[in-house]
């Protein structure tokens, strides 16, 4: 019967080894449990913080991404407003510039023209002004003497050399 003394059950022995059981959880959780959660809650809560400074971080930058594409497009703008008012007056510049020399033209052709046609009256004049020396001279030379046809040629021949010299 020695046997059934090894199988037996003892109350006291599982008791005490129960009690053993609740005192030492109670002591692990104590002195293991909080300092590894307030541990664990501390780091989490480090992570979090990092996690919003760096979510802060990316919608400043999102937010100065988008403020510098509105200042570069408004730059873009106003380079091409500055550039468009340039052409302009540019062109502006341009069209004054050919008009003017368009008037100074005209008016130095005008002039030109007002001139030829002075030095072709004056021209027009002095021929005819020859002319009527030459007339004077013939008839002169005419009242002379009497001439035939053959001196009549050598007449206005000889006055038409004298012409031809003193023009020279």
């Amino acid at each position: 019967m020695q046997t059934l003394d090894v199988i037996s059950v003892n109350i006291w022995q599982i008791l005490i080894s129960l009690l053993n059981l609740v005192l030492l959880f109670f002591i692990l959780k104590k002195f293991l449990f909080k300092p590894v959660k307030n541990i664990l809650a501390k780091r989490q809560s480090e992570i979090d913080s990092k996690y919003d400074v760096a979510d802060q971080a990316i919608n400043e930058a999102e937010q100065s991404r988008v403020e510098y594409e509105e200042k570069l497009s408004g730059a873009k703008a106003e380079a091409d407003a500055i550039l468009q008012t340039a052409t302009d007056t540019a062109k502006l510049r341009g069209d004054k510039i050919v008009a003017d020399a368009q008037l100074k033209a005209d008016g130095i052709i005008r002039r030109a023209e007002t001139e030829a046609e002075l030095e072709r009256k004056k021209a027009i004049d002095g021929i005819k002004q020859e002319i009527v020396s030459v007339s004077g001279a013939i008839a002169e030379k005419m009242i002379e003497r009497e001439i035939n046809t053959d001196d009549h040629r050598a007449l206005i021949d000889s006055f038409i050399e004298e012409i031809g010299e003193d023009n020279d």
